[in-house]
């Protein structure tokens, strides 16, 4: 069996495990999703409750852009795992690779339609070093030092993709390149930019915004922004 074959085998393994969580998620079970627009591929409305439509892409950051150039860019991905891997960017790139489109909201209310994607999805990397029984929550961390958590049902729906190309061409550094987390489900602070390491917990805390007051759980069509 080759490492292709492995991963895909893994990663249906993966889905059984999680799909009733998975499916059972607010993102696309809610009942009374708010917002406006024909369905999503999910069944919510396309424009969540407070965003507007842009086609422009604002820049929003912690104030820094690490310039990683491939050569020294490295994926940590390691915690409550079997098989724990640095990957270089060949290693990345031999992933299998996925061409998606999906939506992208932000938090300060915008939301940007139908941007084609190209990435490796977080269920394969998943699949690769093999969650333990314990994992429930993964934090992603930037090369910015930035940090943001969610749940592993969450992380492992098929949409969410560490991406290297939008819009047909390689992701730039202002958005978050060579490669950031998307999570289209969520609003975007959920996705890091510049993303450096991948760390599957046992339990849940806090990242950078949820732990100053941004909702642990960035719900779009529940308007569910901040904590209480």
């Amino acid at each position: 069996m080759d490492k292709l074959d492995k991963i895909v085998e893994a990663r249906m393994k993966l889905r059984a495990r999680f799909e009733k969580k998975m499916r059972d998620t607010p993102s696309v079970s809610d009942g009374q999703p708010q917002g406006t627009g024909p369905t999503n591929r999910h069944g919510m409305p396309k424009l969540p409750i407070g965003q507007f439509e842009t086609e422009k892409w604002p820049v929003l950051d912690l104030g820094y852009k690490p310039n990683i150039s491939l050569d020294r860019w490295r994926l940590y991905v390691d915690g409550e795992v079997e098989n724990p891997v640095v990957l270089k960017w060949e290693d990345f790139m031999d992933l299998p690779q996925t061409e998606d489109v999906s939506d992208f909201h932000c938090v300060t209310t915008w939301s940007r339609m139908d941007v084609p994607w190209v990435g490796v999805r977080m269920m394969d990397l998943a699949a690769l070093v093999q969650p333990k029984d314990t994992a429930t929550h993964v934090m992603f961390y930037g090369y910015d030092t930035y940090a943001t958590n969610i749940s592993l049902e969450e992380a492992l729906k098929p949409d969410v993709l560490l991406v290297h190309t939008a819009d047909h061409v390689p992701l730039p550094l202002d958005h978050g390149g060579p490669v950031r987390v998307i999570t289209p489900q969520l609003y975007a602070w959920k996705g890091a930019k510049w993303i450096k390491r991948i760390h599957f917990m046992a339990g849940d805390k806090p990242g950078f915004w949820e732990a100053r007051g941004y909702s642990n759980t960035a719900y779009p069509w529940r308007n569910d922004r901040y904590s209480e």
